[in-house]
């Protein structure tokens, strides 16, 4: 089964929180292991030799290793927090997957939670690691229940001792049994996905199991078992073909701007020029990555200006992405009063209401600064929903990755009646129209 298929067959199951998902985390959720980005950010910073290093990753690694060889390598790697306050290692962890595991994340992953949580299910991650290696992923997916090898803590600092069982091969099982039955659910209508061997066994506990990505024994045993299996596209090992593709398509960005610039010395247009350039050159940028735009409510695109056009920020493809729809009349967010004059002279204004792109697709908090300026210009707020540009595009990287961006532009929103005290209100409401269309457009996947 594909990944959509496998979200047409959960929306076709059972619904309610009787119904549980349980999602590994390392291989299933992210591509590879945390402790990769751990190992070499201690590399990096000179706190690991290079022989402990090799044999650290050697060790994580290994295809074969059992139960008790699992117990021993994580015992040994958490003696070494001993005496390390707590939240230390939280901001840490928030650190490693703000900069780099953020963008390890598979956009199928993404999709299946979502497809669950959408259901009313149970969702949890069932993992080895440690809470403070998958919090920060849970947190971004709105996971409230996350199962994982508990680490000893005293006085706000580590001991260096595991607090009970690790959460690996059989120790995983038993959690998600123990889980289930303390939360009313029943394995025998529930999910289950993991990419490891030592996942075997936690698989079975569930009803519907899918191998993602499965390494040879987990392959043996879906076989066996006639589990699902899905295979996800990489995301930290970028494809020969992707990094051609990226090549071609910054060299034709390239090409077009130096159109535009002779254009611009022959004929002395220069704003024409920069607007020639962004938009050919957003067209080609995109046509030579792969990266097709599929747009709904393309008509209020042209039909409100000028206007504040708001979009959700995940990427640098966004920037793209826009330039190929909007193409000419527009500008970017600037001080509030050069936006407002730019306004009542008949140029629109382009903005991410969250300020910053976002380590994922998750909408982010919107700030007050565009709703001003629209209101203080007069002018009505085109929302442009996008989905799917961080999973072309993620961010920390430069690659593209073939695929599909869909666009829903909505109907114009009319500030006029606004009064600055409700504006908090407002804002959550434009925020909700936002989430409500993410949560309910299609499901695409980007692929290679």
């Amino acid at each position: 089964m594909s990944v959509t298929e496998t979200i047409v067959a959960i929306q076709a199951g059972p619904k309610g929180p009787e119904i549980g998902a349980f999602f590994d985390f390392d291989g299933t959720l992210i591509d590879g292991f945390s402790a990769l980005a751990y190992f070499t950010d201690k590399l990096r910073r000179r706190e690991l030799g290079l022989r402990e290093a090799a044999d650290i990753i050697r060790t994580a690694l290994r295809r074969d290793m059992n139960e008790r060889e699992f117990d021993a390598f994580f015992a040994k790697n958490v003696a070494g927090w001993a005496g390390h306050p707590e939240d230390k290692l939280i901001e840490l962890w928030s650190r490693l997957f703000r900069d780099t595991i953020a963008g390890w994340t598979f956009p199928e992953a993404w999709q299946l939670v979502k497809a669950h949580q959408k259901m009313g299910h149970t969702v949890a991650i069932a993992s080895s690691a440690t809470r403070y290696q998958v919090a920060p992923i849970a947190e971004e997916l709105g996971i409230e229940h996350v199962l994982c090898t508990r680490v000893m803590v005293r006085d706000g600092k580590l001991t260096g001792g595991v607090d009970g069982m690790t959460l690996w091969g059989n120790g995983k099982a038993r959690a998600v049994r123990d889980f289930a039955e303390s939360h009313g659910i029943s394995l025998a209508q529930s999910y289950g996905y993991a990419n490891g061997n030592e996942d075997i066994a936690f698989l079975k506990t569930v009803r519907h199991a899918t191998a993602v990505n499965p390494k040879p024994a987990l392959v043996a045993a879906t076989q066996r078992e006639g589990w699902n299996v899905l295979r996800f596209a990489p995301r930290r090992k970028p494809s020969l073909a992707m990094r051609a593709r990226s090549a071609g398509a910054y060299g034709a960005l390239a090409a077009a701007s130096l159109s535009g610039f002779a254009y611009a010395l022959t004929m002395g247009k220069k704003r024409q020029a920069a607007e020639w350039v962004s938009a050919r050159g957003s067209d080609a940028i995109l046509a030579v990555a792969g990266i097709k735009v599929d747009v709904a409510g393309g008509q209020h695109l042209w039909a409100h200006r000028p206007c504040v056009f708001m979009f959700n920020h995940q990427s640098i493809a966004d920037g793209y992405v826009l330039l190929t729809l909007l193409r000419q009349g527009i500008t970017g967010i600037e001080a509030m009063q050069p936006a407002i004059d730019r306004l009542r002279r008949g140029m629109s204004v382009v903005i991410p209401p969250e300020g910053t792109r976002s380590v994922s697709p998750r909408l982010g908090h919107f700030k007050k600064g565009g709703f001003h300026i629209a209101m203080q210009a007069g002018v009505p707020i085109v929302p442009v929903v996008l989905r799917n540009t961080y999973a072309v595009l993620p961010r920390h990287s430069l690659l593209f990755r073939p695929g599909t961006v869909q666009i829903c532009v909505l109907p114009p929103i009319d500030v006029t009646a606004w009064e600055v005290e409700n504006l908090d209100r407002h804002i959550a409401d434009v925020r909700a129209l936002f989430q409500r269309t993410l949560d309910d457009h299609a499901d695409p996947v980007a692929s290679n």
